[in-house]
């Protein structure tokens, strides 16, 4: 427990000097090595926890504890034949959303140094889409898995798209600084506000779905 909340902590430390840093001098402006100094660690360290300094600066941290948090998504379907999609598969890819989110430990002020950062350097942004793609593309790959779909069934990928989209929207919520409110309860009420929606749709007016006769 004590490892895991020093590596939190040094997280939280490195992306903050990383985007104070990159507000105040740019992106190039400082070193790897100069970011290390001032957090008390070593270059060897740094790259255990980021891939690279954009990354730092955005917070892509590499979460050791991912895999655990994906299995236990997976472990979570019932049993419906392979190839149909389980009730739960939203409510439960959300509940890693929120697993995920609980770990980063965001606050406002933390996105107040995102905003200065990437307004410091506008190129981050499309460094920033990027990611979230390839973080889509691959919860797209885990939905895939645990619903034993093929690799690129669209409704594994319409199924990542979702929710990711609900919990953008989620997240500057939960950070109002008027009405501020878990991340996790604004996300469940976004998500029952879309399946609402989609409920008052008439099935018979719904597009066909590829993925039942593939």
């Amino acid at each position: 427990m004590g490892r895991e909340r020093k590596r939190r902590e040094t997280t939280r430390a490195l992306i903050s000097l990383a985007r104070q840093a990159t507000a105040s001098d740019g992106l190039h402006g400082f070193t790897i090595e100069e970011l290390c100094e001032r957090a008390g660690i070593s270059r060897r360290t740094f790259f255990n926890y980021f891939a690279s300094k954009e990354d730092a600066v955005l917070g892509f941290a590499l979460h050791h504890d991912s895999t655990e948090a994906d299995e236990r998504f997976v472990a979570r379907r019932g049993a419906p034949p392979t190839g149909e999609i389980s009730a739960t598969l939203l409510i439960d890819l959300a509940a890693l959303y929120e697993e995920r989110w609980a770990t980063l430990e965001v606050d406002r002020a933390a996105v107040q140094e995102l905003m200065a950062a990437t307004e410091r350097e506008p190129k981050l942004i499309p460094h920033m889409i990027q990611r979230h793609q390839q973080d889509e593309a691959k919860d797209a790959a885990l939905v895939a898995r645990r619903e034993g779909l093929a690799p690129h069934d669209p409704r594994a990928r319409a199924a990542a798209q979702m929710i990711g989209h609900v919990a953008r929207i989620a997240m500057p919520a939960s950070l109002d600084p008027d009405h501020p409110r878990p991340f996790a309860e604004v996300l469940e009420e976004q998500l029952g506000i879309a399946s609402e929606i989609f409920r008052a749709q008439s099935s018979a007016s719904l597009p066909h779905s590829p993925g039942k006769h593939e």
